[in-house]
């Protein structure tokens, strides 16, 4: 077995035998080749981590909807969240609407928005 997945080649390869393991179903699995899984899969996320690199957004819009992705929030949810309408919520991502200090204020605290980030790109 690989120490490191260097190409495209070895992820596919590594990826299919994860996928092999996993079709035996949980109750077929050793102990060993649950510790394989693990381990192929650790090897994968490296990869991943290491080729497929997201920019940071660069805009304050671009960051609450990293946010909302990352909370798996829908607007709905997000607009009930932040204090605000869903019709306003609406109308500030796609930017017909300024935000306010209160909903700036809001997405610091509930999102965890950086305060300078949310000054730099208002």
């Amino acid at each position: 077995m690989m120490d490191k997945i260097i190409n495209e080649v070895d992820y596919n390869a590594v990826m299919a035998k994860i996928d092999g393991l996993m079709a035996k179903g949980s109750d077929k699995v050793s102990k060993e080749e649950l510790a394989e899984i693990r381990l192929l899969a650790l090897r994968a996320q490296a990869y991943e981590q290491e080729k497929y690199v997201i920019e940071a957004p660069t805009t304050l819009i671009g960051m609450i909807e990293m946010r909302m992705f990352e909370m798996r929030l829908k607007q709905k949810e997000l607009a009930k969240k932040l204090n605000v309408s869903d019709a306003k919520l609406s109308l500030i991502m796609n930017g017909k609407q300024k935000p306010g200090v209160d909903f700036l204020k809001a997405v610091r605290k509930e999102l965890k928005i950086d305060a300078d980030f949310i000054l730099e790109h208002v």
